[in-house]
């Protein structure tokens, strides 16, 4: 199977020749052979695995997202992503740069709901036209 890994802004995994995928979804986690049928699932933040005969088993932490398997292509868009190949290296890795991120994502969310907040207090003021 050929794997496409998308992010919201760059291409994160191009891989040919995968044999299997292991992907979480909200119904627990499935597996994708090559001969399997088209689907399409929703992603839950989770493992991702896939197998390659050059790099055997490759782990990516993945956020929410969709996976799409049409004949041999697999295409997969998530939010974000960490490739590792040892599994307590990347939940370190995950830990750092996702909780990260989400402490940047909570400062951006208590501007912006300031901004939001101030706005609509001005436009209280102006005078009403009739």
């Amino acid at each position: 199977m050929n794997l496409k890994i998308f992010l919201p802004f760059e291409i994160f995994v191009t891989e040919s020749a995968v044999t299997r995928i292991v992907a979480e979804t909200p119904g627990g986690a499935f597996g994708l052979l090559p001969h399997r049928l088209d689907c399409v699932a929703a992603l839950i933040p989770g493992i991702l695995i896939y197998e390659t005969p050059g790099a055997g088993e490759v782990f990516v932490a993945v956020d929410q997202g969709v996976l799409v398997k049409s004949d041999q292509e697999v295409l997969i868009s998530v939010r974000r992503a960490l490739r590792g190949g040892d599994l307590g290296q990347l939940r370190a890795q995950v830990e750092r740069e996702f909780l990260e991120l989400d402490e940047h994502e909570r400062n951006v969310r208590s501007v912006r709901e300031h901004l939001e907040g101030e706005l609509i207090r001005r436009l209280t003021r102006l005078p009403r036209a009739r």
